[in-house]
């Protein structure tokens, strides 16, 4: 298979695999995409939950975007876990410094358990500084209700919340549905331009960690692709539906998806 695109991830590390950088990995990959990384954190977590956050300094997360794409310069840049005020402003600096473009952000807020996975300093320069920064965001809708300081209980709510985060600076915003008491998952997306819901049958499974994570990746990848956002958000929305579908039951809590589905091997293993 040639590579099509490159993709720089920037995010913390999921010791269990399912979500975070490991996740982005898998996603990448399987859709055909070279990953490079820069951790921002590393987490020690199985799919029952978190035991321990260690965060990576603001400077080491620099040295890593900054040093990684002098060499290899990246098609598009998925970011997700950021944990403090000091690493949001460190890696806005460092995106700068790399001239990046193509900018997915997953507002990563609270982990799968209901463990919190970032501060409120940070929460507030997220939302006054970095959201202008990226061309999509993917909040889902408890991250939403973080940025916009509102309720959402219906899709009513979900488009009124995107519009909002138009007027924060946002260009693009990709409203994840999973939360929302419905017979089926309406993910919005939005901009000034267009409004579109993607229609989808839910799939009820404990096993939906990195979810997330996964989705943000294969955007960033078919947008790195040439694909429209529009596009790269239909095509990541198929790919984890059938991700949950075919997910491998692994653990004893919110287990993997399966980030392989997408990958045929045809040589005969002996």
């Amino acid at each position: 298979m040639k590579i099509k695109s490159k993709i720089l991830i920037i995010a913390g590390s999921d010791s269990s695999g399912g979500a975070g950088v490991q996740a982005d990995i898998k996603t990448v990959t399987s859709l055909g995409s070279y990953a490079m990384t820069a951790i921002t954190a590393l987490t020690s977590q199985n799919t029952t939950g978190i035991k321990s956050i260690v965060p990576v300094s603001s400077r080491k997360i620099s040295e890593q975007i900054e040093f990684t794409t002098k060499d290899i310069k990246p098609d598009a840049i998925k970011i997700g876990m950021l944990h403090s005020k000091d690493v949001i402003n460190s890696v806005l600096k460092s995106l700068n410094r790399i001239k990046a473009k193509k900018i997915i952000l997953d507002p990563v807020m609270v982990a799968k358990g209901g463990e919190k996975l970032i501060n409120e300093p940070a929460i507030k320069i997220l939302k006054n500084k970095f959201i202008s920064k990226a061309d999509l965001i993917t909040p889902n809708i408890p991250e939403t209700e973080v940025l916009t300081n509102s309720k959402i209980s219906n899709i009513h709510d979900v488009i009124s919340a995107g519009k909002y985060l138009l007027e924060l600076g946002a260009k693009n915003v990709l409203i994840k549905g999973g939360h929302l008491n419905t017979i089926s998952i309406q993910d919005v997306f939005i901009n000034k331009k267009v409004t579109t819901i993607f229609k989808n049958k839910k799939i009820n499974t404990k096993n939906s960690h990195g979810t997330g994570c996964t989705l943000s990746s294969a955007i960033a990848t078919y947008y790195s692709c040439g694909k429209t956002l529009k596009k790269s958000c239909e095509m990541a929305i198929k790919y984890v539906n059938h991700s949950l579908r075919t997910q491998p039951n692994f653990g004893e809590g919110h287990g993997p998806v399966n980030h392989l589905n997408s990958i045929q091997i045809k040589k005969i293993f002996r």
